[in-house]
């Protein structure tokens, strides 16, 4: 259910056709709920068809045409209506943890690269992380300027700021994964004498 209403929040900047979507999601509300074209797509259409977005034709190259999502009034209502209701946490499903838990019954070898690739993938994403909050910091990211564009400065400022925050924990947790994984290679040396 949260795909909506991360699309809905995309929205909230500017309107957007699908393919526009798809590129702004990957840089920005993907960080926070990952959603592949195949699933997006199919959402904007249900969407649409719920009441909670519109979309207008508009010119696509030399003949043809494509849809521009709009947020309308109902789908701003139903955002707000969850925003504001409490968040139910969710049980935790990372294989990483399951695996760890299990790593007597792999090579100790296997158990080293799997760090490996699981220390790179962290050490990537934790960079790409840092830079997208320096752009919302000095406000350049264009989600964010499209969406504070027609803000009064306090309004912006807020918005800025809770964005950071998102990101502020992003990080921490990235960090928080480097820092355990680490600890798996501590481990692995302690118990393996290698």
């Amino acid at each position: 259910m949260s795909l909506r209403y991360a699309l809905i929040a995309l929205l909230t900047g500017r309107p957007m056709t699908g393919y526009d979507i798809s590129k702004s999601f990957s840089r920005s509300v993907a960080h926070v709920w990952h959603a592949p074209d195949s699933q997006i797509y199919p959402a904007l259409n249900r969407m649409e068809r719920d009441g909670l977005l519109s979309s207008v034709e508009i010119p696509w190259g030399k003949k043809g045409t494509k849809k521009e999502y709009h947020v309308t009034d109902a789908g701003l209502a139903e955002f707000r209506e969850w925003m504001e209701s409490p968040l139910v946490p969710q049980w935790q499903r990372d294989p990483a943890y399951l695996k760890a838990a299990y790593f007597d019954f792999a090579d100790p070898a296997a158990v080293r690269e799997q760090l490996r690739q699981q220390q790179a993938y962290w050490e990537e994403h934790l960079a790409t992380l840092e830079d997208t909050r320096a752009t919302l910091a000095d406000r350049s990211h264009p989600t964010l300027a499209a969406r504070i564009a027609e803000l009064e400065e306090r309004e912006a400022e807020l918005t800025v700021r809770y964005k950071i925050y998102a990101y502020d924990g992003l990080i921490a947790r990235a960090r928080t994964e480097l820092a355990w994984i680490q600890d798996g290679f501590a481990l692995l040396d302690e118990l393996h004498d290698t």
